[in-house]
């Protein structure tokens, strides 16, 4: 194999992206070194963060740089193998982005087994989405027996984890999610009320939902969704703020400054808000993580959805789509 396919970055959006913020081209690979590896993609993800990453705005990562390849998480196959520990044929975690072939230094991969779950699931409830939930409810949600939970996006593949491990936690839990065929998945997940943000009711329905109040609200969305929940938060409530997609095609700001309200609502509750990113509580519990939740999934107690598009060219519009609520459940590209 001595070309790949790829989709690259053609120019920045300015609002939400188009099918002509991307680039098809096909280029020549070159050999493979001591050290590195030859991979085929075989599914790669798509994620939210992606849409930071197109903006050349400061973030906790570096933009894509326009001609330059999309960026995201692969799970791809050994082709050819010139460092110790891979093999031709091994299946492997890596950060090939939206191309069918990569040859790459073989540090930083990580070897998958088909056999603990379907290898699909490292981009998913066993990869970052799931250890964002994991980590995020853990160690800034400090769920206790008892309490309340919303999560907004609710059968995404973070919300639905974090509703799911909430329950496990002894929570009362309600999900927020698009739509009743949506809504309807979240009672099939055993979570205690499910509401459609997109019911005209909306709000009133949420505040029906929580006669008690919140005490932990996992913040994947912003917009109105937020607008409805931070009055319902209790006393000391915690809120880690995991994502805002409600926002992330917005140029600018629009409407009434609410930051002085939203801030006395700080104070005046002690309320927790903490922003994180995954990757800070990497060292700490992720070896953890997948041995629990590989068991979790395994015997059912948590399970996940995935939303599968096949073919590389139809990522863009598979992307375009996830920012607007689109898919139902983790989205993954099944590159062919």
């Amino acid at each position: 194999m001595t070309e790949s396919t790829r989709i690259v970055l053609a120019a920045r959006p300015v609002g939400a992206p188009t099918p002509a913020n991307f680039r098809t081209e096909t280029y020549r690979l070159p050999e493979t070194a001591e050290g590195q590896v030859l991979l085929r993609t075989r599914y790669l993800s798509l994620d939210p963060y992606m849409r930071g990453r197109m903006s050349a705005a400061k973030s906790y990562a570096q933009p894509v740089a326009i001609g330059e390849v999309m960026v995201g998480q692969t799970v791809s196959e050994v082709l050819e193998s010139r460092a110790a520990g891979y093999a031709k044929g091994d299946v492997v975690l890596a950060q090939s982005g939206w191309q069918t072939h990569q040859v790459t230094a073989a540090a930083g991969l990580r070897t998958l087994d088909p056999d603990i779950a379907p290898v699909s699931t490292a981009l998913g409830v066993l990869g970052m989405p799931g250890f964002t939930a994991y980590s995020g409810l853990l160690k800034i949600g400090r769920p206790k027996a008892g309490e309340t939970l919303v999560v907004a996006a609710a059968t995404g593949p973070v919300g639905s984890v974090v509703g799911q491990l909430a329950k496990r936690e002894g929570l009362e839990v309600v999900g927020i999610a698009g739509g009743p065929q949506k809504v309807a998945y979240l009672r099939e997940l055993g979570f205690d009320a499910a509401i459609d943000h997109r019911a005209p009711d909306f709000a009133a329905q949420l505040a029906a939902a929580v006669p008690d109040g919140i005490d932990i609200y996992f913040e994947n969305v912003g917009g109105a969704v937020a607008q409805a929940v931070y009055p319902l938060l209790n006393n000391f409530a915690r809120v880690p703020v995991c994502g805002l997609i409600a926002h992330y095609n917005e140029e600018g700001s629009e409407g009434a400054d609410r930051l002085p309200a939203f801030v006395g609502r700080i104070l005046f509750r002690s309320l927790t808000i903490r922003g994180f990113i995954q990757s800070e509580f990497v060292e700490e519990l992720r070896p953890r993580f997948l041995r629990e939740m590989a068991g979790w999934v395994a015997d059912g107690t948590v399970r996940y959805r995935e939303d599968v598009v096949t073919g590389l060219a139809n990522a863009p519009e598979a992307f375009i789509g996830l920012l607007s609520g689109r898919n139902f459940g983790k989205l993954i590209v099944r590159v062919d």
